[in-house]
């Protein structure tokens, strides 16, 4: 760990004409150039000018940045990390003493002090040692009443015979289990929560959830509820809906309950609050004007950040019902909070929202070696990963060996093999015109790094596998940008076409001179002009972040060097639980602890409300 250095005065991450302990904290790479530039807007409006309340304002500006809600003045010295790649003693800095700290901060006409009483026109909020963004301590709170209140709600036209008999038959021989129970929970609950690791049913369970419903609604003489399916993103949503229409063909229901399932459309969190194009941050539907829907049901919840939460639940009607699906182990909103993971809560615990938690942990989808690996990831169990790699249990391998290191080229041949190998079976199918064999051979294998660019990243990978395919007469590859066989990806969400970012296709023989870009959409191929098609990549390898929610029957998982900022642990979880059949993971020892080692720790005070007392 090297110690402060002499700043860059061309560094366009520096604030330039920063005061006192804003230009040091700039300089150490605390502080971004946007945190400083907001702290002094601030200072201005409020006519605030103590060093160290200005310091503290630009420290929690930059929390949500990095995906905390608030930060902590009485632990931020022992808890900041620079953004650099370099290590740096940041005990070098000039940290104030805490309780001198928080009393400036406390006393500052821009900060209002304590949790209870009416948010007001000041910018910041003390509690305790906890300095919000009075916006995210708005938040906060409201999400944390929302969900309660719909916890406290227990609806009073359940009809108990229908709901038992509906549940036996649906679950035969799975009476009891933690399907059973969540599938209950949401026809009796106002709120529940259904989480669980990649195949232990999420999804699925929700056709079945719906299904009890419109049987309770048909016994009642109602009509059909109101559904809305939604997700994060529109990749998610569009297998949220693949993933009901696929199970409603072989639930046991009546037919006219079948063509109902049959006929619900998922769509993106987004799209259901009612996007506006004057506002990044409010919707169309809100507390004053509230969404339609009887039952709401969101799957890849984990995706959802702490302000997009707040817009969701102020927008549900009080008397429907709040269903909230995903993984609280998987990667979480790159924008600030953690929601799924704060109201799953504490193995145990109790509280008004814990009844309707209920978490899968029966794997259906993959084989033991994996499930095996990434319990012991999910535990934090760094010696039992390793033991599990080190033994090989079927459907996983180890390459240890650094990606960096020019020597490993030969350790990485496993990897060249399949890429190779897989890319070759789909460039045959596609040459040949046969785009359903095409795509599911693009399912087969995946490349997947940590980062997007650098030696370590996607570009780089990509490039490298290109390389090897031109070298590969049986691939069939050629130098043109739209060559057959090439898969790409979604990077941006096409409305229109029903494209959304993640979605991959690849380039097929379309006719004797002509080519288009196949995708799968519910069993069926859709053929795209590569013209209509501007926001992709070339998807031989894709980042972690973009492969949430999917699944390949061999994933190859190319870890970062131990020092890299975002090799975490939920990183590392949702790598590993991409694969299907076959996971290929290709680290270090030291990556791979370092991995496990480093929990994403995202400072929320929505846990505590949820599941314990007070904030501090």
């Amino acid at each position: 760990m090297t110690l402060l250095a002499e700043p860059d005065p061309f560094d366009v991450r520096r604030a330039r004409h920063a005061p006192g302990l804003l230009r040091a904290f700039n300089d150490a790479g605390v502080l971004s150039a946007g945190d400083v530039h907001v702290a002094l807007r601030l200072a201005a409006l409020g006519g605030e000018d103590d060093d160290e309340v200005l310091l503290a304002a630009a420290l929690a500006v930059r929390g949500p940045r990095l995906g905390h809600v608030h930060v902590d003045l009485a632990t931020i010295a022992s808890t900041a990390a620079v953004e650099r790649d370099e290590p740096v003693d940041l005990s070098a800095l000039a940290w104030p003493p805490v309780p001198a700290w928080l009393a400036g901060v406390a006393a500052s006409a821009l900060v209002t002090v304590g949790d209870d009483g009416e948010p007001d026109n000041r910018p910041l909020r003390l509690v305790g040692s906890w300095l919000y963004l009075d916006r995210y301590w708005r938040e906060e709170r409201q999400v944390a009443a929302d969900l309660l209140a719909f916890g406290d709600r227990e609806p009073r036209d359940v009809r108990a015979d229908v709901l038992h008999a509906g549940l036996q038959r649906m679950f035969a021989g799975q009476t009891g289990g933690r399907q059973y129970r969540a599938a209950e929970s949401a026809v009796r609950r106002g709120l529940t929560v259904v989480a669980g690791g990649p195949g232990t049913g999420k999804t699925t369970i929700v056709a079945r959830i719906v299904a009890l419903l419109a049987e309770q609604a048909a016994a009642a003489g109602s009509p059909m509820p109101l559904i809305a399916l939604a997700a994060p993103t529109g990749k998610a949503a569009a297998r949220l809906e693949e993933a009901v229409h696929h199970e409603a063909a072989d639930l046991d229901v009546d037919d006219a309950i079948r063509k109902q399932l049959l006929a619900l459309h998922a769509s993106t969190l987004h799209r259901l609050l009612g996007w506006r194009p004057d506002s990044h941050s409010r919707f169309r539907h809100h507390r004053g004007q509230r969404l339609p829907h009887d039952v709401v049901i969101v799957d890849e919840t984990s995706m959802v950040s702490l302000s997009l939460m707040a817009r969701l639940v102020e927008s549900v009607r009080p008397d429907a019902r709040l269903i909230l699906v995903g993984d609280p182990g998987q990667l979480a909103s790159i924008e600030a909070g953690a929601v799924l993971g704060d109201v799953v809560g504490p193995a145990g615990g109790t509280a008004t929202v814990a009844d309707g938690v209920v978490v899968l942990d029966r794997v259906h989808r993959f084989g033991g070696g994996i499930a095996r690996l990434a319990e012991a990831i999910r535990r934090g169990d760094a010696d039992e990963v390793l033991d599990v790699l080190a033994r090989a249990p079927d459907g996983v391998q180890w390459i240890a060996a650094d990606i960096g290191d020019d020597a490993a080229s030969d350790a990485l041949r496993p990897v060249r093999d399949r890429a190779v190998d897989a890319a070759r079976r789909v460039t045959e199918a596609a040459g040949a015109g046969r785009a359903a064999d095409a795509i599911d051979a693009l399912g087969a294998f995946r490349l997947l790094c940590a980062h997007r660019r650098g030696q370590q990243g996607v570009d780089t990978w990509t490039r490298r596998i290109e390389d090897w395919l031109a070298g590969d007469p049986g691939a069939l590859h050629a130098d043109d940008r739209w060559y057959v066989g090439r898969p790409v990806l979604v990077t941006a969400n096409d409305h229109e076409l029903r494209l959304y970012n993640g979605d991959t296709g690849v380039l097929v023989q379309a006719g004797e001179d002509r080519v288009s870009v196949a995708f799968e959409r519910r069993g069926e191929i859709l053929h795209f002009s590569p013209s209509r098609l501007s926001a992709i990549d070339t998807a031989y390898a894709m980042t972690i972040h973009k492969s949430q929610g999917s699944q390949f029957q061999t994933a190859a998982v190319l870890l970062p060097d131990p020092a890299s900022r975002i090799l975490t642990r939920e990183l590392l979880y949702t790598a590993a639980t991409r694969a299907r059949e076959l996971l290929i993971l290709v680290g270090t020892e030291e990556a791979i602890r370092a991995a496990v080692g480093r929990p994403v720790a995202r400072a929320s005070g929505l846990r505590l409300r949820l599941w314990g007392s007070q904030p501090p």
